[in-house]
């Protein structure tokens, strides 16, 4: 590239090469060149969530009357432009880079001086003014706290819950259906369909439970401990009066935290929420993981249910249709577990007073919310609210299933009913018939006992 492709930028450091286009300068640029590990950003989540740390402060130390109205005009247009979506290219810094993510702060302080600047006509200042009050040390871990809340709140919470109520409208439709239990993969008791969907259903609405009692620690902000947690260089007011102008902001109850040590130094808060989507995730692999049981074969497997054929599932054998949104389900929950070991051992990462491993935590922890976000909506939509069911398939397993003799267990014995079990299960005869021939009991009796939609209801009724 000529040299005309570039500018030069100066900072503490000395003068270096920019491209003539970007609206960072040379903090940025250095972080640019010093970290090229993985090509892969920060989100452009906790990007905006950085400039409405950014666009608060400018509106506070006004108020404060410690930055110039017109210069803290400038600064909270230029970050409502990022707000809405423009100049993500301008943020290229590898999630790799310096742990405090420093350079992320720059990168941010740099574009908006650099668009305030042009608004304005004067130079606005990336330390003095869109930084005044702040140190990356308290804005990093905040916008992990602000970014991870607007996320729950806005994207996985309503796909939970939307995700929980296709499972209930789906066990209501179904619950008429009886089907035979299993444990350890084996034959077990009876049960309804909708009793077993009600159990994925609540694991789904602990999920949510779970995330809201997290996030009552992550609405508490570091803002405002500046550089070590002592509040160096911000204004005594700054933490309360910038924790509620993000409140009004964003209609969340943000607050600061009662220790600003606490927030520098560790990511408990953050290591706790991405602990419950861990949680998440094992229940909805637990769920995925039945579907595909449960639509198995369709002539060699279980064959109990056939979920929606979204497409042609090999290359090579026409006719194959794959649980495609169980298995991709299934993807996202190991993601999300693999995110959750990096953030806990990047929680550990806290020397003193500052934890050093915030952007993983940043990229991880937002990562992991709107991949089970997009995920469970798939779920409900393309896989639960759609699949039918093979009754003739549940029936035909019913009627063999030699673990209905439990219901007589009371009344023969439990040596007894194992010994009709066997004879059943070597013969291949239904339970009813092997139960009547070797008890001599009514098959009136046996009938109204061994009624598989009975035995679902808790046992043996009058």
């Amino acid at each position: 590239m000529t040299d005309s492709a570039f500018r030069i930028e100066k900072d503490s450091m000395g003068e270096l090469k920019v491209p003539a286009t970007a609206l960072y300068a040379a903090q940025t640029q250095r972080a640019v060149e010093n970290f090229p590990v993985s090509g892969i950003p920060l989100p452009f989540a906790f990007i905006q969530a950085v400039a409405l740390i950014k666009q608060g402060a400018a509106k506070v130390n006004v108020e404060l009357g410690l930055l110039d109205k017109a210069i803290g005009a400038a600064i909270g247009q230029a970050a409502e432009q990022i707000l809405a979506g423009k100049h993500a290219e301008q943020f290229p810094l590898d999630i790799f880079q310096t742990g405090s993510g420093t350079s992320t702060n720059m990168n941010v302080n740099e574009v908006i001086a650099t668009l305030a600047s042009q608004a304005l006509g004067q130079a606005v200042s990336a330390n003095d003014h869109v930084n005044m009050g702040q140190s990356s040390n308290d804005t990093i871990p905040s916008a992990i706290h602000v970014s991870a809340a607007l996320a729950c709140n806005s994207a996985l919470i309503p796909a939970l819950e939307h995700l929980q109520a296709t499972i209930g409208a789906k066990a209501r439709s179904l619950d008429s259906v009886v089907k035979t239990g299993r444990t350890h993969l084996m034959d077990a008791m009876p049960i309804r369909l909708s009793q077993e969907l009600d159990g994925w259903a609540l694991q789904v609405g602990n999920g949510v439970e779970r995330v809201r009692s997290a996030l009552h620690r992550i609405y508490r902000l570091a803002q405002g401990g500046t550089a070590v947690g002592t509040g160096i260089n911000a204004h005594p007011e700054f933490a309360g009066r910038i924790a509620e102008a993000l409140a009004d902001a964003t209609g969340l109850p943000f607050a600061p935290n009662a220790s600003f040590f606490e927030s520098l130094s560790s990511q408990d808060a953050a290591v706790e929420l991405s602990g419950q989507l861990k949680t998440l995730a094992c229940s909805l692999m637990k769920i995925a993981n039945d579907l595909r049981w449960m639509n198995s074969g369709p002539l060699a497997g279980l064959g109990e249910i056939e979920l929606p054929a979204l497409q042609p599932g090999s290359s090579i054998m026409p006719g194959k249709v794959n649980p495609v949104i169980p298995e991709a389900v299934c993807m996202v929950c190991a993601q999300v577990i693999g995110n959750d070991a990096a953030i806990t051992i990047a929680g550990q990462s806290g020397s003193f007073q500052l934890n050093v491993m915030l952007p993983l935590v940043a990229h991880n922890l937002l990562q992991s919310i709107q991949l089970l976000a997009n995920v469970s909506r798939l779920l409900a939509d393309k896989a639960i609210a759609d699949f039918t069911v093979r009754k003739d398939n549940l029936n035909r397993a019913l009627a063999l299933n030699p673990i209905l003799v439990t219901a007589l267990n009371p009344i023969i014995g439990y040596a007894k009913a194992a010994d009709i079990a066997k004879t059943a299960y070597k013969t291949q005869r239904p339970i009813l018939e092997v139960a009547e021939e070797m008890t001599g009991m009514a098959r009136v009796e046996l009938e109204r006992l061994l009624d598989p939609a009975q035995l679902t209801a808790g046992g043996i009724q009058g």
